[in-house]
């Protein structure tokens, strides 16, 4: 693979140099004639200036245009996606493939301004599109992973999602990246092979969401009473919804505790307040009733003779 390699970056240096050459004009040689010659006249500089300095100063300008242009172009695109009441999701990958196609051709024109023979870059392209895809194939692999995401569409802009080892909310689907916004404010890139090749959860899909706070109680409460208390604590939490009605689920018997777990349903957008408050709710439920929370703890025996010794 590494010979194949070696091979199209060759054929590219040659391509390239093919165009380029294709592309000199009569007075550069001219101009590299004076030059060593030792010829520093007016007219020699009035050359450089006609060979080298206007191409390259309208080469400078061009790039700031084309940059500019794409930029706009993609702006404009985007917001007549978002009129024609395109999910917004496909209107941002809309407008960046149409940024990068503006890129490509101001490329082209601007090679052409000095003096490169655009002609000749179907060779060039040819060889460049094979040393790509064997030197890049995961960047390649990027992009096939972000058309995927577009297709499937596990999950849109806006949506919170936990992919690609992140979790967060989604901000950007692009060309060989996905961005997630973290609930602590951090931005986080992630390459759209990674989120496309593991498991991808999508939280905020559903509108609604089911809180579960576990609690432990003394063995000596009694059982049903524990239930009744924590069933009526969750029902009176402010932001539970009543259907489906909340409930209180006997767990397991613990090394020093009943375990419980009381479950009750929310909006998606009220998750982690409900949570915090009724984690609250049941703690101070159980103090009210005189339910004991137990903590783990070690008993420790000694030995009457080595207490002795």
């Amino acid at each position: 693979m590494q010979e194949d390699i070696a091979n199209a970056t060759e054929a590219v240096v040659d391509a390239t140099q093919t165009a380029v050459d294709s592309g000199a004009t009569e007075g550069f040689g001219d101009l590299v004639s004076r030059i060593t010659s030792g010829d520093t006249s007016g007219d020699t500089w009035i050359l450089a200036w006609e060979t080298i300095g206007q191409p390259v100063l309208l080469a400078i300008v061009l790039i700031l245009a084309v940059l500019f242009v794409a930029g706009w172009i993609r702006g404009m695109t985007t917001k007549a996606c978002r009129k024609a009441n395109v999910e917004e999701t496909l209107a941002r990958f809309l407008g960046n493939m149409v940024r990068y196609f503006v890129l490509f051709a101001g490329g082209i024109t601007i090679l052409g301004t000095l003096g490169v023979e655009t002609t000749s870059f179907a060779a060039v392209l040819a060889a460049a599109g094979f040393a790509v895809g064997m030197a890049m194939s995961g960047m390649l692999g990027n992009v096939a992973a972000g058309v995927m995401l577009l297709f499937f569409r596990p999950f849109k802009v806006g949506d919170v999602a936990s992919a690609g080892g992140t979790t967060g909310k989604v901000i950007e689907i692009g060309l060989f990246t996905t961005t997630f916004d973290t609930p602590d404010n951090r931005r986080i890139i992630v390459p759209n092979g990674s989120v496309f090749g593991g498991t991808i959860e999508n939280i905020s899909h559903h509108d609604t969401r089911r809180v579960s706070v576990s609690v432990g109680t003394d063995y000596g409460a009694d059982v049903d009473k524990t239930r009744e208390v924590l069933v009526a604590a969750a029902k009176a939490c402010n932001g539970v919804l009543q259907d489906p009605e909340p409930a209180a689920v006997l767990t397991g018997l613990g090394g020093s505790s009943i375990d419980w777990s009381v479950r009750v349903w929310v909006n998606a957008a009220d998750f982690w307040a409900v949570s915090d408050r009724l984690t609250r709710d049941v703690k101070y439920a159980l103090d009210g009733a005189d339910i004991g929370i137990p903590y783990p703890q070690m008993d420790v025996h000694l030995d009457g003779k080595i207490a002795q010794g």
